[in-house]
């Protein structure tokens, strides 16, 4: 009986700790995202040529419960700082479609993470939240890829922008028509606070 008693012994305990473990909940994970390691591209099709550009990332935090998928933080792009290679188009994006002198940021404010976010390695999660554009803040989902490695995160995440939609102009004119939307991708490098 004794002998028993000292193999079921350790096997309770063994099973009490696993169960623990699944029950500790896991700690809010914070992250920071560099400005120097983002890039913020926009691709809008037209009828002679697709136009490429690109926006400066501002700041940007994220926080998130592994467990619940809850999260906040915000990333923040500079709408002034678009640029598309050419001056004119420039300032006809920044003055008639933008209108980035009253709406200079460009935010989007996560408040959750669907899918799991792995430690090391590649993870496909989909980050749920508000975008705000234009003065006007949108519901919208972003798939996002995530590479982890060592403590550093870097993120992928291609979404489209239905700006026409949105309340913004189509710069369309009689002899070129370009998109109603545009593709943003968003590359981003975050690490833990």
């Amino acid at each position: 009986m004794m002998k028993l008693m000292r193999l079921f012994l350790p096997l309770c305990v063994s099973a009490a700790l696993l169960t623990a473990g699944e029950t500790i909940p896991a700690q809010q994970r914070s992250f920071t995202i560099d400005p120097a390691q983002t890039k913020v591209e926009f691709t809008l099709g037209s009828l002679l040529h697709t136009v490429h550009g690109d926006f400066h990332l501002k700041r940007g935090d994220l926080r998130f419960d592994p467990r619940t998928g809850k999260a906040s933080g915000e990333l923040v792009v500079d709408a002034t700082t678009g640029e598309s290679g050419s001056p004119a188009r420039d300032k006809r994006m920044h003055a008639g479609i933008l209108e980035s002198a009253k709406y200079p940021e460009i935010t989007f404010r996560p408040d959750r993470v669907d899918g799991q976010v792995a430690s090391e390695g590649k993870s496909q999660v989909q980050l749920h939240g508000v975008f705000a554009i234009h003065g006007v803040e949108h519901e919208i989902l972003l798939p996002v890829t995530v590479d982890a490695a060592g403590g550093e995160y870097k993120v992928l995440g291609i979404f489209v922008v239905p700006y026409v939609k949105w309340g913004m102009k189509n710069p369309s004119t009689l002899m070129l028509r370009v998109d109603d939307k545009v593709e943003i991708t968003v590359q981003t490098v975050a690490h833990i606070m």
